[in-house]
């Protein structure tokens, strides 16, 4: 028998796993155009209010209400305020009052800055009917205060229920 010369099967590692065996080129070509698209930043549209009630969230986690010491929950809109006493045990709330009550805007009509205070004097009010003399936690819903905000926390604290 005569030796046939066959050239042997050569494998190469990278087509055994699927690489190309093209080289790799870490430089740009200069025939390669590039384009660089500039950067964009853009603010989410309610950035504010999502973090407000996020740190509301966590607050509440932390504070519970019960019926002889309620949290104090108030949430000031653009125009008005609103103020609940609330018994987180129960699930129930035991004063709420906002200046859009009519028996707080009335006699003599008043601004809301004005009718914030009146809130907060009706709030001691009902404190006292229910023997209320501690508050576990004043909870702002996460904003800042603003002037209706001081009003409301002024006509409180004089009677002892803010530090």
């Amino acid at each position: 028998m005569a030796l046939v010369n066959v050239p042997a099967l050569q494998f190469k590692s990278s087509a055994v796993f699927g690489i190309s065996s093209k080289p790799f080129n870490f430089l740009p070509m200069q025939s390669r155009s590039f384009s660089v698209k500039p950067l964009v930043v853009e603010a989410r549209a309610k950035a504010r209010t999502e973090s407000a009630k996020i740190r509301n969230r966590r607050i509440l986690k932390k504070f519970t209400g019960t019926p002889t010491k309620p949290r104090l929950s108030v949430f000031c809109s653009d125009k008005q305020l609103y103020a609940m006493l609330v018994d987180d045990q129960n699930k129930k709330c035991l004063f709420s009052g906002s200046t859009l009550q009519k028996s707080i805007r009335q006699n003599p009509p008043c601004t809301t800055i004005e009718a914030a205070k009146r809130v907060g004097e009706e709030l001691v009010k009902a404190c006292n009917d229910l023997n209320i003399n501690e508050i576990s936690s004043y909870d702002r819903n996460g904003f800042s205060c603003g002037e209706r905000m001081q009003a409301f926390e002024i006509a409180i604290s004089h009677h002892g229920f803010l530090p």
